[in-house]
């Protein structure tokens, strides 16, 4: 196999009509996320979730394509966190067997009005040819869409 390295990041920005706290508890608490991190039900099948958010903890999100059978496998580290208004993890995704990328995910939320500015800084390494052209932004850009419906 030949080995590679592509590098690309993206930031993603919204409004919220919601407090800091409650947007934060979205991200920290593990039944809130649970409803809106992942595939679409009849997609994406859940195979394993769990979540220790405290720095240093991990966070894993396992579930197979219904259409395809392929797993897709998140697997993270908070490395910092600030209540109600920064989180920093890495990750590592994997599809089936084969590590496809190592980010670094920044999530900060600034009160804005009566709601909260939310901004995502994604820089990512998508390693041995595997080509992302902008998946990465368009999949956490749907996944933002299921935050604010949960919310």
């Amino acid at each position: 196999m030949k080995r590679s390295v592509q590098h690309g990041s993206f930031v993603i920005e919204r409004d919220l009509p919601h407090a800091p706290a409650r947007v934060f508890a979205a991200f920290a608490d593990p039944k809130a996320k649970a409803k809106w991190f992942g595939g679409p039900s009849k997609v994406w099948e859940e195979l394993e979730r769990r979540m220790d958010f405290r720095v240093g903890g991990t966070e894993r999100a396992r579930g197979r394509f219904v259409a395809n059978g392929r797993v897709s496998d998140f697997q993270a580290r908070y490395q910092d966190i600030v209540p109600d208004r920064r989180i920093v993890y890495c990750y590592t995704m994997h599809v089936d067997e084969r590590k496809i990328s190592v980010s670094l995910a920044t999530i900060e939320l600034e009160p804005s009005g009566k709601g909260t500015k939310l901004t995502i800084t994604e820089q990512g390494a998508f390693l041995d040819g595997y080509d992302d052209a902008g998946s990465r932004e368009s999949g956490t850009r749907a996944l933002i869409e299921r935050l604010e419906n949960s919310l």
